[in-house]
């Protein structure tokens, strides 16, 4: 699946911007402040229906608009989809496929994996354990589509069993009412624990191959750390042994929920103790081991969007860096300098002023 066209109208600081992407490499080349990054956010809220850079849309509204909208046209397998997801003061958001509302589970099926790199993005590496757990389930549901609902299953028992352990605690519900619940949660957590350490394990030789490419020093290692266990049974076991502390606390406290994914160089977390040049190329090698993955397995690869990705890389790392973009799938980058990005064939060029420039005479 790839993107073959992006509209972005009112995000931030564009207004009637549109442009097709090339199937492969595309560098969108302007000083900063003119609008780069904005595109970048455009094109992963239009297919996403969120930012990577705020939890408001919002924030995405200019002063003086009412209204963010971007629109994104999917090509693949014979099919087009056109995603449009908007950000309203009055009406809140909207999210749609062909015209009609779909949800984000169900948008993954029908629109190519999206992985950003940008500086905001480094929340990922440095940032709690939430935030790598959204991003493996990510890859899960594009590695095995048959697995895409697992998360948003785990995630609603999560909930309901959640609100019956505060109604107990509270004397408004008996704990007979817990079996069924407990059952449920523990199919749905082992089925989730086990696609996570599933991609774990996938990802693991990758990453590290790649962090050493691109210059992450020592021994490295991606490790995932089970919150609970992959065996239903096991987890059933310690949901009863953990009931009186559930009570106490008003929710669940075992579980997948509580899974960590560790990026570590020399034994140590790179969240903690890793610069943040180390940071950002253990952020640039997963998303590089997922892609990997996604090509050598024949499944569509994702859509790379990368921000701001060459400034801080020597040239021999810049070289390679383009050399592994160029290996398949679709690419969008961005530069300040169309000097950072190797002189190669069969790189596609775009100037942001230029593209604002149209947007602001269209509109």
């Amino acid at each position: 699946m790839l993107v073959a066209r992006v509209e972005a109208d009112r995000v931030r600081s564009l207004t009637g911007v549109a442009f097709d992407p090339d199937p492969g490499l595309t560098v969108i080349v302007g000083p900063n402040g003119a609008g780069k990054t904005n595109l970048v956010e455009s094109i992963y809220f239009g297919l996403t229906s969120r930012s990577f850079r705020t939890s408001d849309r919002r924030d995405l509204i200019p002063f003086g608009s009412s209204y963010a909208r971007c629109r994104v046209t999917v090509t693949g397998g014979g099919t087009d989809h056109v995603f449009m997801a908007s950000a309203s003061r009055s009406e809140g958001h909207r999210f749609t496929m062909d015209g009609a509302p779909i949800d984000r589970a169900e948008a993954v099926v029908h629109r190519p994996m999206v992985t950003v790199f940008s500086p905001d993005r480094l929340e990922l590496v440095k940032g709690p354990p939430a935030g790598r757990r959204a991003h493996i389930d990510s890859f899960v549901a594009a590695r095995w589509p048959s697995r895409s609902g697992v998360r948003s299953a785990f995630g609603r028992i999560l909930a309901q069993r959640n609100a019956l352990v505060a109604r107990i605690a509270a004397g408004q519900a008996g704990r007979d009412q817990l079996a069924t619940w407990n059952r449920q949660f523990a199919d749905a957590g082992a089925a989730l624990a086990l696609s996570r350490a599933d991609a774990v394990e996938e990802l693991g030789e990758r990453w590290s191959s790649v962090a050493a490419e691109l210059g992450l020093q020592g021994p490295t290692r991606l490790e995932y750390r089970p919150g609970s266990s992959t065996d239903p049974e096991e987890i059933s076991a310690g949901l009863d042994e953990r009931i009186e502390n559930d009570l106490r606390l008003g929710r669940t406290s075992w579980g997948p929920h509580h899974d960590e994914i560790r990026l570590e160089m020399d034994g140590r977390q790179l969240r903690r103790f890793g610069s943040q040049g180390q940071q950002r190329l253990g952020l640039l090698s997963l998303l590089f081991a997922e892609r990997a993955s996604l090509l050598e397995a024949g499944g569509s690869p994702p859509l790379m969007l990368l921000d701001d990705v060459m400034s801080e890389l020597d040239e021999r790392r810049r070289e390679r860096l383009v050399e592994l973009l160029m290996d398949g799938g679709q690419s969008i980058v961005t530069a300040a300098e169309g000097e950072l990005i190797p002189d190669r064939e069969g790189i596609a060029r775009v100037s942001i002023t230029e593209l604002t420039a149209a947007g602001k005479e269209a509109a």
